[in-house]
């Protein structure tokens, strides 16, 4: 019986400091998004807001910035954000193609309406210095071109239709090397450099 009790009691402090583990993330899952949510958007910018937004803000102080051109709700396009600088644009057009090849690929790049950034994308990456990356994005438009009539021919607008897009697509083997490229160059640190040495571009002030 004691033997029993002892182990008892053993699991139970598992199951409290687990408890404890679980309660601590969740803690600081909550405090990220507060932050995120309360987090301070500036219409307008200026050297010395930049100056003195952390690294890891940085971008998402940038792209705050752009999206106050729009109402909320307005849809991105393309002809609007081509009014903006150089600098807005190339930081705009990689943060839409970031956030969709690492999520679903190049092909759910293409698939929904942020491919119409495409070539400012890879214009964008050239500009700021981000070569390699540039060069893959270049590949890929061409792939997807040579693609594009088959892939609209086998859509009608279903889920499974846009899983099945994936089947034997060119473009997949072009996302292995988007993330490998990743690993060995830091993408968002090439845009941070970028920004803190051409802030002109972030300050102007921006057409609507």
């Amino acid at each position: 019986m004691g033997l029993f009790s002892f182990f008892g009691c053993k699991s139970d402090k598992k199951t409290d400091s687990k408890s404890e583990m679980d309660q601590e993330i969740q803690d600081l899952i909550d405090k990220s998004f507060e932050e995120f949510n309360n987090r301070k958007i500036y219409k307008t910018l200026t050297s010395e807001i930049i100056d003195n937004t952390e690294d890891d803000k940085l971008l998402q102080t940038i792209f705050d910035n752009i999206e106050t051109n729009f109402e909320e709700g307005e849809q991105y396009t393309l002809d609007k954000i081509s009014k903006l600088t150089k600098g807005q644009q190339a930081i705009f057009s990689i943060w839409m193609l970031q956030a969709e090849v690492n999520n679903g690929g190049f092909n759910q790049f293409y698939y929904n309406s942020s491919g119409q950034f495409s070539e400012m994308a890879r214009y964008g990456l050239d500009f700021i210095g981000a070569g390699k990356f540039a060069e893959l994005v270049e590949k890929a438009n061409k792939t997807y071109s040579e693609i594009k009539d088959k892939l609209e021919s086998k859509d009608n607008g279903t889920i499974e239709s846009f899983s099945e897009s994936y089947e034997d697509n060119p473009l997949n083997d072009l996302d292995d090397k988007f993330y490998e490229l990743e690993e060995s160059e830091n993408l968002d640190s090439l845009q941070i450099v970028f920004i803190r040495k051409n802030k002109e571009e972030f300050i102007k002030e921006k057409s609507r």
